[in-house]
């Protein structure tokens, strides 16, 4: 399957589950609690995710499907193509009525990231990757040219338990050390997007994040002309720990954040 093929699926899996959610935003949904308390997930979410599958398997029955919640693989193969599912990225933005969230479709071969969609309807703005160029409603968009990271901004991302809130503490405290400005939107592939279209610099963790918080934004910074490494500054790959995506102008100043947050 070309890549174009992959992505126009991708988007409107996205898209299908993207319009679920978006039908129950700001409705009292229930919530419930998976683990921690900081990590919820609502019967939409499920719906959601139900509603991109559809989408896939309708034109690929037996497609290899990785997704958040219950009914999809948790690890992404090695070999051949996978479709990486996160339904509402942001969950805890969603039930709070905050419009960062948004529904990830990403493509693999033989685990590298070939195509990507993120819909996130309440900011009213669609992202996606062939792989080679990233689009914003339709539009070429690409990393920002910034090489100065004081003048920058740089957001920590993913979650640390309440066990490891001393790395929270010292990712913040590296990055405002370094940047002129720290974000915290609270939706990974919203994060990335941002990395992608040049409203942000840089996103740093050092925790081994999920495939689908991730796969599809990664794919969007790299092909938007950015740098995506792990900790070490090799490759990112969706098993790596930690993730660095900047512009690339940047980058070194984020990797030294991004070391200083285990507080070795």
């Amino acid at each position: 399957m070309a890549n174009g093929d992959l992505v126009a699926l991708a988007r409107r899996a996205a898209e299908a589950g993207a319009a679920v959610a978006a039908d129950r935003f700001r409705t009292g949904i229930d919530v419930e609690q998976k683990g921690e308390k900081t990590d919820v997930v609502t019967q939409a979410d499920r719906d959601a995710q139900a509603a991109v599958i559809d989408v896939i398997r309708g034109e690929y029955p037996e497609a290899a499907i990785v997704g958040e919640e219950e009914g999809a693989s948790k690890s992404v193969p090695d070999s051949g193509t996978a479709w990486i599912v996160d339904p509402i990225d942001g969950t805890n933005n969603f039930v709070r009525g905050i419009r960062s969230w948004g529904t990830a479709v990403a493509v693999v071969r033989d685990g590298d990231p070939a195509a990507g969609a993120t819909s996130l309807p309440a900011l009213g703005d669609d992202y996606w990757t062939d792989g080679e160029t990233t689009y914003r409603n339709g539009e070429v968009v690409t990393v920002s040219a910034e090489t100065d990271p004081e003048a920058g901004v740089a957001t920590p991302t993913m979650w640390w338990d309440f066990d490891s809130r001393d790395q929270y503490t010292r990712a913040c405290q590296a990055l405002v050390d370094r940047f002129g400005d720290l974000r915290r939107i609270g939706c990974a592939q919203a994060e990335l997007a941002g990395v992608a279209d040049g409203s942000l610099d840089g996103v740093v963790t050092n925790i081994r994040s999920h495939p689908w918080d991730t796969v599809a934004g990664v794919a969007m910074v790299r092909a938007a002309g950015g740098t995506v490494t792990d900790l070490s500054g090799d490759r990112w790959r969706h098993d790596s720990v930690g993730l660095v995506a900047s512009n690339g102008g940047v980058h070194d100043a984020l990797l030294d954040a991004a070391r200083e947050i285990d507080g070795e």
